[in-house]
C-alpha cells in the first residue's frame, strides 16, 4: 500500500520527496507592487522547512490587469524576479519542488474585470480576441518568469472562476467563436496555454492544472472530460483537482452516489499523477486520498495551523491539526503576519476573536 512517505516520481523527472503537497493559499502578505515580501518569504519557506514534499505559491498574478487580490504575489514583471529567486532557492534548498501558481483574476479580478462574455452581476467585459491571446501570452510569460527565477515548474489556476475556468463554464463562456461553444472550443484557451508553456520552457519544468468540477456553471462530466484529455496528452505532470471536501458527493443530481473525488481517481491516468484538495485535517484523512486511488493529498488549512504539518502527520498516523478557532499568537507562531491573520479571519470560526 501507497504510504504518505513513499516518493513520487514526474514525467518532467522531478521525484518529490513525499506525498505531501501544500496547496496554493491566498495570503494578502507580499507588496502592492507584487514585490515578494519578507512575511510571504516566511510564510512559504517554514512550510518547505516543514517537510512539505511540495510547495506552491498562493494563486499569483500573470498580469497586472488580472490581479485578483491586495497583496497578491507578481509574475507579471521583471521587478519581480530577485524576490521570486530567492523564494526558490529556499524552497529548493529543503528539498522541496517549488512551484508557481500562475493565476488570473479575470471576472473575479480586483479592477477592470474580464470574462469570456459579459457578466452584468460582476461587472465584467467580454474579452475581444486579441486580449485572450495577450492574456494566454501572459501566463506563457509568467511561466518562463518562474523558470528563470528557479522555480521547479508551475501549476495553472484552472479553477474557482478565474479566468481559465471562466472559459471551461458554458454558463460564463457564451461565445461562438474559436475559444466558445462547445466543450472542446472552450478548452482551447488553456491547452493553448499548455502547449505555449512546453514551448517556452525546458523539459524539466514541471507543469500541473488545478480544475474545479462544480459551481461557476461547469459541469461535472465536461471537467473529467478535460482532466481525462489532458492525462492522455500527457503535456502535465499533474492535475489538482479542487474538490472543497474530499468526501463529498457531487452536487449535479444525475452523479450522486459515490463520491465526487471518485469521478477523477478512476480516469485513465497514463503517467499524470492525480491530487485532491479539501478538508484535509489529518494523518488520516491524507492516508485516504491516497487509499483512494490519488497519488498525493493537498493540504491547506491545515497546513496554515501546521507549518510541519507534513513532519507531524509522517511521524505520527494519528496526527490531526489543532482544534480552531486559534489566538493570532499561535498564527504569528506558524508564520502568518498580521495581515495573513487578517485575512483569516474572513473563514468562519478559524481566529479568536480579539478580546474586548
Amino acid at each position: 500500500m501507497t504510504k504518505l512517505t513513499d516518493t513520487l516520481s514526474l514525467r518532467s523527472g522531478a521525484t518529490l520527496k513525499n506525498r505531501f503537497v501544500l496547496a496554493a493559499l491566498t495570503n494578502t502578505q507580499s507588496h502592492d507592487d507584487g514585490v515578494l515580501s519578507d512575511e510571504e518569504y516566511r510564510w512559504l519557506t517554514m512550510r518547505a522547512e516543514g517537510g512539505f514534499g511540495l510547495t506552491m505559491t498562493c494563486a499569483a498574478s500573470v498580469q497586472e490587469e488580472g490581479v485578483g487580490f491586495p497583496g497578491q504575489l507578481g509574475f507579471h514583471d521583471e521587478r519581480h524576479l530577485p524576490g521570486l529567486t530567492r523564494l526558490a532557492a529556499k524552497i529548493n534548498e529543503y528539498g522541496s519542488l517549488s512551484i508557481a501558481q500562475l493565476h488570473h483574476g479575470g471576472l473575479r479580478a480586483m479592477t477592470n474585470p474580464k470574462a469570456p462574455s459579459d457578466d452584468e452581476k460582476l461587472k465584467a467585459k467580454a474579452m475581444t480576441l486579441d486580449e485572450i491571446q495577450h492574456s494566454r501570452d501572459c501566463f506563457i510569460s509568467a511561466a518562463v518568469r518562474a523558470e528563470r527565477a528557479g522555480f521547479g515548474g508551475a501549476e495553472l489556476h484552472g479553477a474557482h472562476g478565474y479566468l481559465i475556468c471562466s472559459f471551461l463554464s458554458p454558463e460564463l463562456n457564451r461565445r461562438d467563436d474559436a475559444y466558445g461553444g462547445d466543450a472542446e472550443r472552450r478548452a482551447r484557451f488553456l491547452f493553448e496555454i499548455i502547449d505555449g508553456v512546453r514551448a517556452a520552457t525546458k523539459p524539466g519544468f514541471t507543469l500541473g492544472v488545478r480544475l474545479s468540477p462544480e459551481r461557476w456553471g461547469l459541469l461535472l462530466p465536461e471537467i473529467r472530460d478535460v482532466a481525462q484529455k489532458l492525462m492522455r496528452e500527457a503535456k502535465v505532470d499533474f492535475i489538482d483537482m479542487s474538490l472543497w471536501d474530499v468526501t463529498k458527493e457531487p452536487e449535479m443530481e444525475a452523479f450522486k452516489g459515490r463520491t465526487l473525488a471518485s469521478y477523477f481517481a478512476d480516469l485513465d491516468r497514463g503517467d499524470v499523477r492525480l491530487g485532491a484538495a479539501g478538508k484535509i485535517m489529518s494523518a488520516a484523512d491524507a492516508q485516504a486520498v491516497i487509499d483512494a486511488g490519488y497519488d498525493f493529498p493537498i493540504i491547506g488549512r491545515a497546513a496554515i495551523l501546521h507549518h510541519d504539518f507534513a513532519k507531524r502527520a509522517a511521524a505520527d498516523p494519528n496526527f490531526t491539526a489543532i482544534a480552531t478557532p486559534v489566538s493570532e499568537a499561535y498564527l504569528a507562531a506558524e508564520g502568518l503576519s498580521p495581515k495573513f491573520i487578517t485575512y483569516m479571519r474572513n473563514w468562519k470560526d478559524f481566529v479568536e476573536a480579539p478580546a474586548a
